[in-house]
């Protein structure tokens, strides 16, 4: 997901930098209601109680409630009570907030307290040793730090159907010393919306048990309408719950995706994490998961699109649009990079944007020396981009955040900011995430190696401290799409002022996205096999198409001689195509960019992206891979056969092959489900085309009977490549084929898949798609637990946190020497495992080391935010589309 960017050079060193904006924030009266977690993440293990042998399960620790902080509410005053729970021969307990070590124990009960703790949200954990020195750990536990008790109100927020009835819940945050009166009142809204009592009593003995108060909906016309209750007590800040009227006639999938919405919005259930009043998304609930992120509690620009997403169907539903605006808040805070996070920019030269380095395929071949001799292109939207928004700043988002600081980088080697950016994928088309290094965004040499992690990566003749940020354009695009909708259901409501701030940052993001549209360094289009291929100038170096990224970065804030650069990507990817937000860009006059020529970029890529598609699609129907204009990554010559688009040349896997990019079902849903977007949305026959025949072949390799059983593809394998495009006479793509290898019941993508086929249905009035979809969200409901909708799945490739040779095994140079800020060290033995130490104390981690004793593969139930969300809004889409 993210490049193998390139670093420029400096010359100066920089003094230290003043700490990031982002940090814990304080948790106040109607956010405390946000801030209810369990001190266990339901559903899970002690460490002693998984699978696997003697050894491993010789220990075992889980963070314990306290009498006076039940439901993880601590009160500053007072100290937050640390209290762990072991099994074995357990020598020692150390309490952490974050990565901030709090407490240490050496002796039963064990127990620790953190003094003058700061109001806001934590992420406590417990990591206990034996004698010998091995590590065990609990799962993180969010804890809510107030500076007075609070009234709770639960849930976060409540629906109710015109002219029903619903409860919500009201409890404390702390046990009392005497009775507790709570009075229950509407604080604003509609009188129609009320609750069936106002005062409630709390005793040091029912202190902690939800009182639920039925509230009701006297109006069964007009508007929806919402109200705000207040619950207060004497010495106690207030809960505010909101409730919001749904029609009366709300279809039964309405229903379903408010069901899942509440479970992702319950606290409890560990979705999110709470800063200064804003929801930043986990990638997982679950802390023990690799996969493009390589920690569960990391989160990408993917899940912020998604949560926006959500949000939107939310406001659809609800006409509350509170939740979208914030969600877009959280992710112009936190995803973004700001001001301080990208101080350099000023000093950026569009005339020579970067020095070249070749990519290669292999990590082996790394680091990659910086080559000032080979000539790049003019950066052609530089100045444009500037003039419109008055500024050198990027504004588009940067796709891995560690949301916990696990990793401990923080802001510029703080250690101690979060969330803290930071990235993995530097090395190449072969280097899987098991072959990543983490490390910082932002490189001052306070980790790492002498020169930072810089030298794992580019061969230089000096180093300098730097920040470097890499956009995911899929994302972006999703978040202009999502904005696009949001426009739309707001502007049927007549509310369309409550979401046009967030519509032209939107608008603003899509403006600065089109750095996705050029090569890599701005060499022209068409025919390029040699590093010496000519330059750009103006817009020949655009293929108009969404790449895999752009990125960019510049010195330190300090640097003597300050320079900046940013990069586009010459290989274009099948799954990043979004047609929807082109058009949005393209022919929605209120969406049209301030940029001189971002809406003429924009339609032509419209045009592009649904060229594209079809110079793909197999002869089947799938669609096949993309097209790169540097082979290799390095402008090398590609096969002598190999046919082309608009003269960049056709690849089956581009951008990385471990595995294989088109190999996974879920981009072929990803990317079509906004071409059968397009299609309902315009009638485009271009994109009706596309869609006919592709889910023609989708729904022949699928099983969908309305149960959990179903079984849609999972795998594919393709071969032959398609015909030289011709824009005036496509060819039939005769020769491209692809087969499904196996079938899955994955519930993310079987989502992806349904919301495709009922937008489809929605334009071509085709009734077996529509059957098919339902068909999934029916299935789909099969598989619901407390936390969401999730299956288990058995994880083969877990076999590789502890790869220690072959072409596998994580590459660091001989002689190349560094420590990860917990003190793990970094050296040419090091493995995927030994530089993440930190997973030895998860407490899933016995059945992840059983797998590596030689036993079976571990099974986990994985509820990512982002498959969570897409459950969520297919069930919406179905409601949206056909009521």
């Amino acid at each position: 997901m993210a490049p193998h960017h390139v670093t420029e050079r400096n010359q100066q060193a920089m003094r230290s930098h003043l700490r990031r904006r982002l940090r814990p924030g304080p948790v106040t009266g109607g956010l405390a209601l946000a801030a209810l977690v369990a001190g266990v993440v339901p559903g899970t293990t002690f460490a002693s109680e998984a699978a696997g042998s003697a050894e491993a399960q010789a220990i075992g620790v889980a963070l314990t409630s306290s009498e006076t902080g039940a439901d993880n509410y601590a009160l500053a005053p007072e100290g937050v009570p640390l209290k762990a729970k072991t099994t074995g021969d357990v020598a020692k307990v150390e309490f952490y907030a974050d990565s901030k070590l709090l407490a240490t124990d050496s002796k039963a009960p064990f127990e620790g307290e953190w003094k003058n703790a700061p109001e806001g949200q934590y992420s406590i954990t417990a990591k206990a040793y034996d004698k010998d020195g091995k590590p065990a750990g609990s799962h993180p536990s969010l804890v809510n730090v107030l500076e007075k008790p609070a009234v709770i109100a639960s849930p976060v927020a409540r629906q109710v159907k015109q002219g029903g009835e619903t409860t919500v819940g009201i409890k404390l945050s702390a046990k009392p010393s005497s009775d507790v009166r709570v009075t229950l009142e509407r604080a604003s809204g509609t009188k129609d919306i009320s609750a069936a009592k106002s005062e409630l009593t709390f005793t040091p003995e029912n202190w902690d048990r939800v009182q639920q108060v039925p509230v009701n909906s006297a109006d069964t016309t007009g508007d929806l309408a919402k109200a705000v209750f207040k619950a207060t007590a004497a010495g106690h800040d207030a809960g505010t719950v909101p409730v919001q009227e749904i029609s009366p006639q709300a279809s039964e999938y309405q229903q379903d995706f408010l069901d899942l919405y509440n479970k992702i919005n319950d606290p409890s259930s560990g979705y999110y994490r709470t800063f200064n009043g804003l929801k930043v998304p986990y990638h997982a609930i679950e802390t023990l998961i690799v996969e493009a992120p390589d920690h569960g509690h990391e989160t990408t620009s993917e899940a912020f699109s998604y949560y926006l997403w959500l949000e939107s169907e939310y406001g659809r539903i609800t006409e509350d649009w509170g939740p979208f605006n914030d969600a877009w808040a959280s992710l112009e805070e936190f995803a973004i990079p700001g001001t301080e996070d990208q101080p350099t920019n000023g000093a950026y030269d569009a005339s020579s944007p970067a020095t070249y380095a070749p990519e290669h395929p292999s990590p082996t071949e790394y680091p990659a020396k910086l080559d000032s001799g080979v000539s790049v292109g003019q950066d052609p939207i530089a100045g444009e981009l500037k003039s419109a928004y008055g500024t050198d700043e990027i504004y588009g988002m940067h796709w891995l955040l560690d949301v916990d600081n696990t990793y401990g980088f923080g802001f510029c080697g703080d250690g101690e900011t979060a969330p803290a950016f930071i990235n993995t994928f530097q090395r190449g088309s072969q280097e899987s995430v098991w072959e990543t290094v983490t490390q910082p965004s932002c490189d001052t040499f306070a980790h790492g190696g002498e020169n930072g992690f810089l030298d794992l990566f580019t061969d230089d003749a000096e180093y300098a401290k730097q920040w470097k940020y890499t956009n995911a354009p899929d994302a972006d695009a999703r978040a202009v799409q999502v904005a696009y909708q949001a426009k739309k259901y707001a502007e049927e409501q007549g509310k369309g002022g409550e979401v046009a701030d967030v519509v032209d940052n939107a608008v603003k993001m899509g403006d600065y996205l089109r750095y996705a549209m050029f090569d890599k360094y701005f060499k022209k289009i068409g025919n390029c096999t040699s590093p010496s291929c000519p330059a750009g100038s103006g817009k020949d170096s655009a293929h108009y198409l969404m790449s895999w990224y752009y990125a960019w970065g510049g010195a330190n804030q300090d640097a003597q001689y300050p320079w900046a650069w940013r990069i586009g990507d010459g290989a274009a990817h099948q799954g990043y195509q979004n047609p929807m937000a082109a058009y949005a860009l393209a022919e929605d006059p209120d969406m049209k960019p301030k940029s001189s020529s971002g809406q003429a970029d924009w339609a032509k890529s419209l045009d592009r992206q649904l060229e594209f598609l079809q110079w793909l699609q197999s002869s089947e129907g799938g669609i096949a891979g993309g097209a790169t204009n540097s082979w290799d990554g390095q402008y090398a010559s590609p096969p002598s056969n190999a046919s082309t688009f608009y003269g960049m040349y056709y690849d089956w896997q581009p951008v990385w092959h471990d595995p294989p990019s088109n190999r996974w079902f879920g981009f072929q849903v990803w990317g079509l489900q906004r071409t059968a977007e397009l299609y309902a949305e315009t009638g485009d026959e271009r994109a009706g085309k596309i869609m006919d025949k592709w889910v023609d072949w989708a729904l022949e390799n699928s099983t969908i009977d309305g149960t959990g059983n179903y079984q849609i593809p999972s795998d594919l394998e393709w071969s032959g490549q398609p015909d030289t495009w011709n824009a005036s006479n496509p060819g039939s793509n005769s020769g491209l084929h692809v087969e499904v290898l196996n079938h899955t019941n994955d519930v993310g993508v079987a989502a992806s898949f349904a919301k495709t086929l009922l937008y489809y249905a929605a334009g071509s009035g085709d009734a077996e798609a529509r059957e098919a979809g339902e068909g999934l969200l029916d299935g789909m409901l099969a598989h619901k637990d407390d936390l969401g909708i999730a299956i288990p799945e058995v994880r083969k490739d877990y076999d590789r946190f502890e790869v220690t040779s072959g072409e596998d095994k994580l590459y660091i140079p001989n002689g190349w020497t560094g420590t990860m800020p917990n003190g793990d060290e970094i050296n040419s033995d090091s493995t995927f495992l030994s530089i993440r130490s930190f997973y030895e104390s998860d407490p899933d981690f016995p059945k992840v080391q059983q797998y590596l004793n030689g036993g079976s593969a571990p099974e986990f139930t994985y509820h990512r935010y982002w498959a969570q969300t897409e459950i969520a809004t297919a069930f919406a889409a179905h409601d949206a589309l056909f009521g």
